[in-house]
């Protein structure tokens, strides 16, 4: 990887870095289309009043303002601050064009965000994001829970990562669940489940019987419920054997039910069951899910996101969606670091036009437009050093062909990585396919 930011929690990349982030932004990107959702992009800062809105990481939001700043007597709420994801402004974005917008919206967003908080591998102050949302106006089928797990899957999927899991649960079932043994601080029982990968259902235990006054029958069902994992619907008959009874409960039992059973047919091992997620829980009102990579766990969740039944409201109009949130960068950073994949060069590149004299530049830029002109990425030497440097010139740089052009006019091309070299005609010469952009390859 490229040297550490001279700025911390702010990446840069090199260029065959950079390369293979625009490889999985590519890959999200087509994946995306290929569902039929459609590209928005929104403005970079937002009021204060309108990020924290619910109460979100005030003490993480970065603030704007001029270096020359004029008193304006502006409200605290009205002052400009980056955004620190991309749904709180996706959120607005559809109030604010909802007279425009036809329901149900799909739509992906892939952006730049900042949060202030501390850096280190997988957690970045600016990093970015890929979002995909199915928003309504007024209800929103519930299938589309169902699609974008598996619209997530196969982006995924097509990725240099390694296996991953994406993880689902219900809040219905689990609000349901605790309300049927008789725990009523839904958002408190969830906080403490979530901590149990971090401090073990002992100590978990312990804090919903000290922090939550649960009863020591309640934290055991409580963490039965957590300790069930499936990749089928399996999962169904083991929350009924611990016998607790709540309409809500089986409201979000049968829901679940149909993500995991379409799932185990189209993406089989991708998707599981999982009833100790909790991410976003006070916030979700249905389907969740976290994505983790297998044997990486420790890096956090790579996809996230859930059901919203209020993502944003406008008078009596309310848009309820359901969306995922995959987290670009901190994916990048484990690619590069443990080296799951990389670029076959690090320029875009594909052929260097080397000069005979300097008076032959003019005609070098004839062939190398001639080239262009069938998308066929060239450079053009500046100067006209030794073919040899000329050629260690674009070895240096990963370019693998070199061109030249005799005075009776022929031209050769070299693959300068075999030493073969051969007759060329700038008007119908190609590289292999294989070498006319670089490739993001899938290493070890």
């Amino acid at each position: 990887m490229a040297r550490k930011s001279s700025l911390s929690g702010f990446p840069e990349w090199l260029p065959q870095e950079r390369l293979v982030e625009l490889h999985v932004l590519d890959t999200l990107r087509r994946t995306f289309e290929l569902h039929g959702f459609s590209s928005v992009e929104t403005r970079a800062v937002e009021t204060v009043g309108q990020l924290l809105r619910k109460g979100e990481i005030d003490k993480e939001v970065y603030a704007v303002s001029r270096l020359q700043n004029e008193d304006t007597g502006a409200a605290v709420g009205d002052s400009l601050a980056l955004h620190f994801d991309l749904t709180v402004p996706f959120a607005r974005y559809v109030v604010e064009n909802a007279g425009h917008l036809a329901f149900p919206f799909r739509r992906y967003q892939i952006q730049k965000v900042w949060r202030g908080e501390r850096p280190q591998e997988g957690r970045a102050r600016e990093f970015t994001q890929a979002d995909i949302d199915v928003v309504g106006d007024g209800a929103l089928p519930f299938r589309y829970d169902i699609e974008l797990a598996l619209v997530v899957a196969e982006a995924l999927s097509a990725l240099p990562i390694p296996d991953f899991q994406l993880r689902i649960n219900n809040r219905k079932l689990a609000e349901g669940f605790y309300r049927g043994i008789g725990l009523t601080d839904t958002p408190g029982v969830l906080r403490s489940i979530d901590k149990l990968e971090k401090i073990g259902p002992v100590k978990v235990a312990e804090l919903l019987k000290t922090e939550l006054g649960a009863t020591a029958e309640q934290a055991e069902a409580a963490l039965s419920l957590a300790g069930i994992r499936t990749e089928d619907t399996s999962f169904v008959d083991r929350v009924r054997a611990l016998g607790v009874e709540d309409p809500l409960l089986e409201e979000g039992l049968a829901e679940l039910e149909q993500v995991i059973a379409e799932a185990a047919k189209r993406a089989p091992g991708k998707v599981i069951a999982d009833l100790s997620i909790a991410r976003g829980l006070d916030y979700y009102t249905g389907t969740v899910y976290e994505t983790v990579l297998v044997g990486h766990e420790a890096l956090g969740s790579i996809c996230s996101g859930g059901r919203y039944d209020a993502l944003a409201s406008k008078g009596n109009r309310t848009f309820p969606g359901v969306g995922l949130s995959i987290g670009v960068t901190r994916l990048v950073t484990r690619i590069l670091s443990q080296e799951f994949a990389a670029a076959s060069r690090q320029v875009p590149t594909a052929v260097l036009v080397t000069l005979a004299n300097d008076d032959s530049w003019s005609a070098a830029q004839d062939v190398a437009a001639s080239l262009r002109g069938r998308g066929i990425p060239v450079e053009v030497a500046a100067t006209a050093e030794k073919f040899g440097k000329q050629i260690k010139f674009a070895d240096r740089r990963g370019i693998p062909f070199v061109w030249f052009t005799s005075e009776d006019g022929t031209h050769e091309v070299k693959d300068i990585r075999s030493g073969e070299q051969s007759a060329a005609d700038p008007s119908s010469w190609a590289p292999p396919v294989e070498d006319r952009w670089p490739a993001v390859v899938p290493q070890g």
